[in-house]
């Protein structure tokens, strides 16, 4: 399991402070994202084949996308560190759970999930730390479960850090995050690479991993 960290606290306190605004941003932001909503549609679809287990969204912020889990049928529920944010996910969805927690050490028995869904939340991870993350979402998941990831994608560099408009975010190349993923237990299922919309900064990467 992921030990906490400084950074931890900044993550939650900076998301804290703008959560109002960033939550107002969130809200229907899949509405113009055709191929992101097939690749969670494809997801979920598995999930369900795979047997009635449930779904978390670690680092779910406003809830807007465990939202969306749970209209494509899942059982789904969300974590996050911010405070404010979740205050705001139950008044948006007072149906679903919401836990207050970090996605390193999440309240979960080993092997208790169908799917978990990290959706732009280990972007804030510093790069040394992640593989515990990646670990413990191993932890979760049944054997066949289903892991997504969304983050912003390097484009052929390295692994790079930016000024994300909220704290400190890294980029990472789809092929090591891959590999980081594969080291700890799970198998590549399929991925893609978005190209910024017209006032998007970065390349989107997406990769649907299975649990061995």
């Amino acid at each position: 399991m992921a030990e906490s960290s400084s950074y931890l606290t900044t993550t939650a306190d900076a998301y804290d402070a703008v959560a109002g605004l960033y939550a107002d941003l969130a809200r229907g932001s899949l509405d113009r994202l055709p191929l992101d909503r097939a690749l969670v549609a494809v997801f979920a679809e598995l999930v369900r084949a795979a047997g009635p287990r449930p779904v978390v969204e670690a680092g779910c912020g406003p809830g807007y996308m465990t939202a969306h889990l749970r209209d494509l049928g899942l059982d789904a529920f969300g974590v996050d560190l911010s405070p404010a944010l979740l205050d705001i996910a139950r008044a948006d969805y007072p149906d679903l759970r919401f836990e207050l927690g970090s996605m390193g050490a999440l309240d979960v028995a080993d092997g208790e999930l169908g799917g978990l869904v990290s959706w732009y939340s280990i972007i804030h991870v510093p790069p040394p730390e992640l593989p515990p993350y990646l670990a413990e979402f191993r932890r979760v998941l049944a054997p066949g479960g289903y892991l997504l990831l969304g983050f912003f994608e390097s484009e052929g560099g390295p692994v790079q850090e930016f000024d994300h408009k909220v704290t400190t975010a890294y980029r990472w190349p789809i092929d090591e995050l891959a590999d980081l993923a594969g080291k700890e237990g799970f198998a590549e299922v399929g991925r893609m690479l978005r190209e910024p919309l017209e006032d998007e900064r970065f390349r989107r990467g997406h990769l649907l991993m299975r649990a061995l």
